[in-house]
């Protein structure tokens, strides 16, 4: 059975012993504005903390070791820059960030790598450094973005809402600010097109659904229910890796 260890709390013997049988799981979020009542930091946490407990879960099954590395707290966020709060890299500096990563992990032995995005607009660049990462560094790399663990139908993860509001509730209570009420923001969509447009990002404050109805015992379900989810496809992966 595979064994949890934390990159940043050992040392280089430890991580030189491991690192060629081990799944590197890398948790990447941002730090971007999240509308008037969650931290900037949401994202960051979540993916953290999501990730960290789904190899807790799946570590006394897994086939090989998993090495948890330590959270990469920004990612491709300029589109919340005019809210203000927001540190974005640009795309192409976040895929140079995971590439140099993954350069890191190939050069001193390291053969798998594990991306667990927890911020929407990482996911393009994430699914793009994966295809490549993998034919130049050797390395069988795999991402997925925590949330779709869950069934399409359970939730639509939105931004700052009700899904994040409850998740954010559970991990970290006491970041969360008081939400002032309102009525779901009204945004026209065309089916199966993602629209950027910063007017639309304006029109409802930053911020989408209701973060109001969200509740902790709600985020702890979800957040059980993803790390849960997220512990099977580590065990999974740690077999077909």
């Amino acid at each position: 059975m595979g064994a949890l260890l934390r990159w940043a709390e050992a040392d280089r013997a430890t991580v030189r012993g491991v690192l060629a049988e081990a799944l590197v799981l890398v948790p990447i979020g941002a730090t971007e504005q999240h509308g008037p009542h969650l931290p900037t930091g949401t994202d960051a946490f979540l993916a953290a903390a999501v990730c960290e407990r789904a190899a807790e879960l799946a570590a006394p099954e897994a086939e090989r070791p998993l090495l948890l590395a330590p959270p990469i707290p920004y990612g491709a966020s300029d589109h919340h820059l005019p809210f203000n709060g927001t540190l974005s890299l640009s795309a192409q500096t976040l895929l140079q960030v995971l590439d140099d990563l993954a350069r890191s992990i190939a050069v001193q032995g390291g053969r798998r790598m594990v991306v667990v995005n927890g911020h929407g607009g990482n996911v393009g660049v994430c699914h793009a450094f994966a295809g490549a990462a993998s034919t130049k560094h050797g390395l069988a790399v795999a991402h997925t973005d925590y949330w779709r663990v869950l069934e399409p139908e359970d939730i639509v993860p939105g931004h700052a809402g009700e899904f994040e509001t409850s998740m954010m509730l559970t991990v970290h209570g006491e970041l969360v600010r008081e939400v002032t009420p309102r009525a779901a923001p009204q945004t026209e969509r065309v089916s199966d097109v993602d629209i950027h447009s910063g007017q639309v990002w304006r029109s409802i404050d930053g911020y989408t659904d209701q973060p109001g109805l969200a509740t902790e015992a709600q985020g702890r379900g979800w957040f059980e229910r993803i790390a849960g989810g997220l512990a099977e496809r580590f065990v999974a992966l740690a077999k077909v890796l």
